[in-house]
């Protein structure tokens, strides 16, 4: 078992010495959708890169900066910048934002994403609010992070993500006017795209949309005792569904062409929660 507060105890405490506000509400931004940290007032922003033993992110869309902003109010932390484990780190370096947002004393966490749509009824360009996750991939490297043997019963995701906060999100959607899904996020480690024989089991299995990221991060906030909610935005078919090659380009235009209501959508969700 990783010992969190140890291995991550340089960062907490440089970044604590230096903010301007401890943080209400984190707000991890996916694949594209990192625009929306120039939306609201940035009162101070640490890269990445600043703090001591924080994994880079080396992927496009991913630009590696915390921002300390504030919206009608309210006190965020925006994560621009993901870490994912199909770049090659430890899930417990993955989870790094989530550990500081906790050692911050915030206590909601929206997350985001970037996902292939496996549900035939979704399009690229839909929203779709995660009800519920398969992260079965994941179980095992969890251990580490969570010490799972010696997990009590208030980790049995019971309310994964907070029905609170989805309902929020519902409400959100529905005072703004935005169409909003609603399914099943399968977690893959990746590096790769999945193949079209894993889409399919994935489809029979209930699943409604797929990607690499987010479930370990809902997961740890959740035994951290934060309350979750997340949005995927469906940025292209998954595997075998479309007659198109699948590509990190799509993703990012699909995104930019969603992200008008992706904004308005998180910044009601801001008002709300």
């Amino acid at each position: 078992m990783v010992n969190m507060n140890e291995k991550y105890r340089a960062i907490v405490e440089k970044i604590k010495t230096e903010i301007p506000f401890e943080p209400e509400i984190c707000i991890v931004l996916g694949s594209g959708l990192g625009d929306f940290a120039e939306k609201v007032e940035t009162v101070k922003s640490f890269p990445t890169s600043s703090l001591p033993g924080y994994p880079k992110s080396t992927v496009e869309g991913h630009q590696g900066y915390l921002h300390f902003a504030k919206y009608n109010g309210k006190k965020l932390l925006i994560v621009q910048g993901r870490i994912h484990f199909y770049e090659g780190y430890k899930l417990s370096e993955c989870v790094i934002p989530i550990h500081l947002a906790a050692k911050l004393n915030c206590k909601t966490i929206i997350l985001t994403n970037a996902a292939g749509g496996i549900n035939s009824n979704f399009k690229p360009g839909d929203l779709m609010l995660i009800a519920s996750f398969n992260g079965m991939a994941v179980k095992k490297e969890l251990t580490d992070v969570l010490g799972l043997t010696t997990i009590d019963k208030r980790n049995d995701f019971i309310d994964f993500p907070s029905s609170e906060i989805n309902e929020k999100i519902k409400t959100a959607a529905i005072e703004e006017e935005i169409s909003i899904r609603e399914g099943v996020y399968w977690f893959t480690k990746g590096p790769s795209y999945e193949t079209k024989a894993e889409i399919k089991m994935m489809q029979r299995f209930g699943g409604d949309a797929v990607g690499m990221s987010t479930f370990h991060e809902a997961v740890y906030a959740s035994y951290l005792r934060m309350k979750v909610g997340a949005i995927s935005c469906i940025t292209n078919f998954a595997a075998g569904l479309s007659p198109t090659k699948l590509s990190h380009a799509e993703v990012m235009e699909t995104a930019e062409k969603v992200k008008s209501d992706f904004e308005r959508l998180v910044k009601k969700i801001i008002d709300l929660v």
